[in-house]
């Protein structure tokens, strides 16, 4: 059914060859950088051990990420510096587009849940409507609120909220609300049913989860940008986080909102028609969605067959395959979402996404794929590959420090110099996205105006690289856990709701969850503390995180904690400084914490 391209054919807005050459400028950057990364490693750490080898093999699964995120993050850097419209740059389809382009098509909005609070989904949906309602638009708009919900408190909320609403806006737009009783292939088959049942009565469809947000504007952006590309099958929006009074969400999404806009910027420009799809805020050409984008089981038995849990890049990948485009909107404060607002339910829905990105390898000989759409799906499963390599690396180090008194020949790293050039390069690759955001916006008085100022800017870009030190190698070892039962034990995780609302998290419930992580980080400090000393400051970037797991989870969930840190903006975004009028109706706390009598008078009737 996907043997050959259906796409209609029509001209290009970009021209194949200067993708082909995009595309080799950035293998070539990349494979250089990556040469060259590798000989650093073997000067620091010579082959001449089994140690030593299994290190450099370690150490080779995790370029990968680092490279290319380096290389995204740089060209992103450029195109932001450079140019007066970076999104033209990688997306010429968005400068081809009106904005008093008439809508003619019909298009659907999907908005998925699953034992969420009823009212926060019509609390987001709300300003959406009322804006279509202004441009006099609702006509050619339907909206499905398709519930996997299983809890039955849940479900009579859902059903008593659902129908008010539905009454409400019934002079206005159709509002369809459907729940499954059994979630049979999770979020993809709940979008699934609803292209089974009603994909034929739309031409578009724009795709929500329970914490998304997106205005009218942003929606009939999509809506005339797709009416105007008949090639285009997804086209993905830049998510940013809604403002939050969690100290978790607040101090992540700080660093998400640095980091995601030159590497998405960078990764656009190369990959161009072969872009990502997210799985939400995004918008979708149904007829070819419906014909070639269906997910089909694994064959394979236990979590690593069944339904497919991270759909979203393969169906992207099926899209592009049938001839189709997958673009990406890369601008910013069109589109939102809710950040988990603490550790806990960060790490379940992040390993929710570790275990769908393991199915890949079964999806990675599906015929017809593009080689960027292989390329990702690769890049996809070495994303978290990486974390057990890096423990590995961490623990060979470990060991090799602890050998070395009695037996110098076992430790690895047999050129110091070579060694501590390698470990920074390594940091300024990891944190370069973030590092280009921000010169970006130190550079631009605009820009630090919209942060809080510079020197506000400079101290929470400080917090956050301290709150990722902490949170990466906790991520890593979890990511590892995980992976050792999933492959190993042949035990996944359960699609579980997530809880949205800001939560303490208990001393007893952190350290239940998080005590593997905080003996293995003493163990690792300890080891290096009394057998060399002098490598403590490495210790404790590699292990720091995992010792202080439990105060980190209880520190960032505590309620009080995250409203102290919204009152003096650490992690403030533009949405606080300035908030969009469209996000005033949500009547968000965060906003209200950073300046409650302004607040005030902006909600005031």
């Amino acid at each position: 059914m996907l043997d050959r391209p259906t796409a209609p054919v029509v001209a290009s807005v970009s021209v194949a060859a200067s993708l082909a050459r995009r595309r080799a400028l950035f293998a070539v950057l990349a494979g250089l950088t990556t040469a060259g990364i590798w000989w650093l490693a073997a000067m620091a750490v010579p082959p001449r051990s089994a140690g030593a080898i299994l290190f450099l093999v370690l150490f080779t699964v995790t370029l990968p990420w680092s490279v290319v995120g380096f290389w995204n993050a740089m060209i992103g850097y450029l195109i932001m510096s450079c140019s007066r419209d970076p999104v033209a740059i990688v997306n010429p389809m968005a400068a081809g587009s009106r904005d008093d382009e008439p809508v003619t098509t019909l298009t659907a909005i999907l908005m998925c849940i699953r034992n969420e609070t009823p009212s926060q989904v019509t609390r987001n949906l709300r300003p959406l409507l009322d804006g279509l309602m202004s441009a006099h638009l609702t006509r050619l708009f339907h909206v499905y609120l398709l519930s996997d919900t299983s809890d039955p408190e849940v479900i009579a909320r859902e059903e008593a909220c659902f129908s008010a609403f539905a009454v409400e806006w019934r002079d206005v737009v159709p509002i369809t609300y459907r729940r499954r009783a059994v979630n049979t292939g999770f979020k993809a088959g709940n979008i699934r049913d609803f292209c089974d049942i009603w994909g034929s009565d739309h031409d578009f469809a724009v795709t929500l989860d329970a914490d998304s947000f997106m205005p009218a504007e942003t929606v009939l952006r999509l809506v005339r940008i797709m009416q105007a590309n008949p090639t285009l099958g997804i086209l993905q929006t830049l998510v940013i986080g809604l403002p939050s009074v969690s100290a978790f969400a607040r101090v992540f999404q700080f660093g998400m909102r640095l980091g995601m806009r030159s590497y998405t910027l960078g990764a656009a420009w190369w990959q161009g028609d072969c872009g990502p799809y997210w799985g939400h805020n995004a918008i979708l050409r149904l007829k070819p969605f419906v014909a070639y984008c269906r997910m089909l089981a694994l064959p394979q038995r236990g979590p690593l067959g069944g339904h497919v849990l991270s759909h979203d890049q393969v169906e992207a990948a099926m899209m592009r395959r049938a001839g189709y485009e997958v673009r990406v909107l890369p601008a910013e404060g069109i589109s939102w979402e809710e950040n988990p607002p603490t550790l806990m339910e960060y790490i379940r829905r992040d390993l929710r996404w570790c275990q769908g990105n393991m199915q890949y390898w079964r999806l990675l000989i599906l015929p017809g794929l593009k080689p960027v759409s292989r390329f990702q799906l690769v890049f996809a499963i070495l994303m978290y590959l990486g974390s057990p390599a890096w423990m590995a690396m961490v623990a060979i180090g470990v060991v090799s420090v602890a050998l070395a008194d009695t037996n110098v020949a076992s430790a690895p790293y047999r050129t110091p110099g070579a060694g501590a050039a390698l470990f920074s390069i390594m940091l300024l690759m990891i944190f370069a996205p973030k590092i280009a955001s921000s010169v970006d916006v130190l550079a631009r008085r605009s820009a630090r105006r919209s942060y809080g100022g510079t020197a506000q800017f400079v101290l929470n870009v400080a917090g956050e690289i301290l709150f990722s030190f902490l949170l990466s190698p906790l991520m890593a070892f979890t990511h590892t856990v995980f992976l050792f039962r999933l492959f190993l034990l042949r035990r996944g995780g359960a699609w579980n709701s997530q809880m949205r609302e800001s939560h303490a998290v208990p001393w007893r419930l952190a350290w239940t969850n998080l005590w593997p992580h905080t003996l293995a980080g003493f163990a690792v400090i300890g080891v290096v503390a009394m057998t060399r000393p002098s490598d403590i400051g490495y210790a404790l970037m590699a292990a720091g995180g995992l010792a202080l797991s439990v105060p980190f989870a209880v520190a960032t969930a505590a309620p009080l904690v995250g409203t102290l840190l919204a009152r003096f903006g650490v992690g403030r975004i533009p949405e606080e400084i300035e908030p969009p009028t469209v996000l005033l109706p949500l009547r968000l706390s965060a906003i209200e914490a950073s300046d409650p009598e302004a607040r005030k008078r902006l909600w005031s009737p």
